[in-house]
């Protein structure tokens, strides 16, 4: 299994209540149900404030590195991905567990 995490750290200026990102993470939470190589899904806000936390986090898993590939190259992911460029910045990680 490999584990998918993303942490997003909204630009500044930008808002929770946004409307680019209340349909950013609208889409990013639909994901769950609509690729099948996810084999565990979550995403929320974070509820920390302090000065080095990001904003949003996205905790997801699949199977193995192939599908790791399909899942990113999803038309729905690639979909939430160009929501969030407009108004977020992120970091990745992916390991083996």
């Amino acid at each position: 299994m490999i584990r998918h995490l993303v942490l997003f750290k909204l630009n500044d200026g930008v808002r929770r209540d946004d409307p680019r990102v209340v349909e950013g993470v609208a889409a990013f939470r639909a994901l769950g149900g609509q690729i099948p190589e996810l084999e565990f899904w979550e995403c929320e806000w974070n509820i920390s404030d302090r000065p080095i936390a990001y904003d949003f986090a996205i905790n997801s898993a699949v199977a193995d590195t192939e599908a790791l590939k399909r899942y990113v190259e999803h038309p729905a992911h690639q979909a939430g991905v160009t929501l969030w460029r407009e108004f977020a910045t992120w970091v990745i990680a992916d390991y083996e567990f």
